[in-house]
């Protein structure tokens, strides 16, 4: 038997109703890695607004969900647009965890953490990559993300590309405003925009 069907099976014996410790699903990561069967970590990371549901590749960070988005929505997602390979590894989202934590402390401005752009296509990739490069403490406009992203005249579809960031926070969509200074649309909703945007300092 496979070292990762035996951590399978030592996972699933006597569980309780919570579920695996952390414990047994480290040694299932960790086999599952071994055998080269695990392509999509996640785990759930504290933050001001609730638990974020945050996932990373061996490529980086894949995804990153607001508490309202239900959890198997976004695991069913992961296995249809990334890998069916999809597997729960608190240890492996330690240094985003970490990262997020000092953000949300205001100790951290920016993200070591690498992306993978895999649940992104075309347009869309493009303008959540221009919005990548928008700085801590600085704000963007629709008109410019979309000039930067290769289309000045797409800015609704700028605005639809933002509103469908699968990655918050880190891809920082929420230092986007309209032109003159309005908020503007928010995929997290505009009170989360206004604490992001007042956590940086606007």
């Amino acid at each position: 038997m496979r070292d990762i069907d035996v951590a399978l099976g030592e996972a699933a014996d006597g569980l309780p109703a919570t579920g695996p410790s952390p414990r047994a699903l480290d040694r299932l990561a960790r086999g599952a890695e071994k055998e080269g069967v695990l392509d999509v970590a996640y785990a759930q990371v504290d933050s001001p607004f609730g638990p974020l549901t945050v996932a990373v590749t061996p490529r980086g960070l894949v995804r990153l969900a607001y508490p309202e988005r239900p959890l198997d929505a976004v695991l069913g997602d992961l296995a249809k647009e990334v890998s069916p390979r999809v597997l729960e590894a608190p240890a492996r989202l330690d240094p985003v965890r970490r990262e997020l934590g000092e953000y949300f402390e205001g100790r951290r401005q920016s993200f070591e953490t690498p992306i993978d752009w895999a649940l992104t296509r075309g347009f869309f990739r493009r303008v959540l990559q221009a919005t990548a490069r928008i700085g801590y403490g600085r704000v963007s406009t629709y008109a410019e993300v979309a000039a930067g992203a290769g289309s000045a005249k797409a800015m609704r579809a700028t605005g639809n590309g933002l509103g469908s960031n699968p990655m918050p926070v880190v891809v920082p969509c929420h230092r986007v405003l309209r032109t003159g200074g309005g908020l503007g649309g928010y995929t997290g909703g505009i009170e989360r925009k206004e604490f992001l945007l007042a956590l940086e300092g606007h």
